[in-house]
């Protein structure tokens, strides 16, 4: 499946910048994408996983220097991390030349070497473009759909795979491969077996406020490690620390972040979840709801959109806090149910008049689009997402 939102992003940003980075997890489509960029441009692709192409850049300016007319995708570009400094002289040289845009996209299976390098080495002359994993406008068509999307995650072979059986053998060997090649491709000694509990541990404790304490001593490590590891794994685009919304209300806010693992297949999977039936029987069932429907709704949302929550020690609470840009955006508050039932908790009432949010909603699992109030619509997450991404 293409993501043609994702597509024509990176068209739009080849034609103002140099370079442009296109990140994301692994298996989330970036090759795929990179390859239909490349049929209609007449781009040069190299996958530096293949050492023929990495041999290739043994002089990377004398070979590159052939190809300035031309795109040059780069996949899997952390194989190579010298190659910054290199790109940065080359894209210096072209602007001379009057070849000022789209002239390089890189491909990686992470932020964290990607910022950092590029960070160094090609500032003003990058930009960046995230390829997250099917969201609900792209996936789903029919209800029933909205199901399979969230017990199987939007990474793509596991969301098309033939059965639920299959779909959670593209999950666990997904995991397995994170765990015991890509960490390791990162320069982090990380013993699998620590990772990957930490990682099972935060499936648990899906959506709750980060204790690292709590985890370090589950871990029998310190607290200090515990979040250099889940920096990792938010550097490696596979958790979100979702940070805690800061207003002077004058009321004591809790400052801890919340941890969501992102794909909620992935979550389903560290957890032993094999289909929906199952999952609705679980403990983890309400989190992994909201988890699935704050990353849906921020996989559309416009770019520059600020994403956080709110809760007050009193009892007040948004799920989701959107500070969407430009004059049609402003501050909207999303309170996020699993059910049909969609009256609003007093603490969001509470936190509403606190903030005093421009647009307020209640996303829950129907399909029905309707007033609870007159400020606070009831909606469901296709339709939250598809007017979240109008804006």
């Amino acid at each position: 499946m293409l993501d043609r939102h994702t597509y024509h992003t990176v068209e739009q940003a080849l034609r103002r910048q140099a370079a442009v980075a296109l990140i994301g997890p692994r298996q989330v489509g970036k090759t795929t994408l990179a390859h239909t960029i490349a049929e209609t441009t007449d781009a040069l692709y190299l996958d530096l996983e293949a050492s023929a192409d990495r041999d290739k850049l043994v002089d990377p300016v004398l070979f590159l220097s052939e190809y300035e007319d031309r795109l040059v995708i780069l996949d899997e570009i952390h194989r190579v991390p010298e190659i910054f400094q290199e790109l940065r002289g080359l894209i210096d040289q072209g602007r001379r030349r009057g070849k000022r845009t789209g002239r390089f996209l890189i491909l990686g299976s992470a932020s964290m070497e990607l910022l950092r390098q590029s960070g160094e080495s090609l500032a003003g002359r990058i930009e960046y473009v995230e390829l997250s994993p099917l969201d609900v406008c792209e996936a789903v068509n029919e209800p029933e759909r909205l199901n399979t999307l969230w017990v199987r995650g939007g990474f793509p072979d596991s969301f098309l795979a033939q059965d639920d059986a299959d779909s959670l053998a593209f999950r666990q060997n997904f995991i397995r491969t994170y765990l015991e090649r890509d960490v390791p491709q990162f320069g982090r000694r990380i013993p699998a077996e620590t990772l990957e509990r930490l990682w099972t541990m935060l499936a648990h404790s899906q959506g709750t406020l980060l204790n690292a304490s709590k985890l370090a001593s589950g871990l029998s490590t310190s607290a200090p490690t515990v979040t250099s590891y889940i920096d990792l794994l938010a550097d490696l685009l596979l958790v979100r620390r979702l940070p805690p919304f800061h207003a002077n209300t004058r009321k004591r806010l809790v400052k801890s972040p919340k941890v969501y693992v992102r794909d909620s297949g992935l979550t389903h999977a560290l957890l032993g979840i094999t289909d929906h039936n199952a999952l609705s029987g679980h403990p983890v069932v309400g989190p992994s709801w909201e988890g699935f429907v704050i990353e849906n709704l921020l996989s559309v949302a416009p770019p520059g959109t600020k994403a956080s929550f709110y809760r007050t020690s009193a009892g007040a609470e948004i799920d989701l806090l959107l500070e969407l840009p430009g004059s049609k955006g402003g501050l909207w508050a999303i309170e996020i149910k699993r059910g049909l039932r969609t009256t609003p908790s007093k603490g969001f009432y509470n936190a509403r008049a606190d903030l005093k949010p421009k647009r307020s909603f209640i996303v829950y699992g129907g399909t029905d689009r309707y007033p609870i109030t007159k400020d606070i619509k009831s909606i469901g997450l296709h339709d939250m997402a598809v007017l979240l991404a109008e804006g």
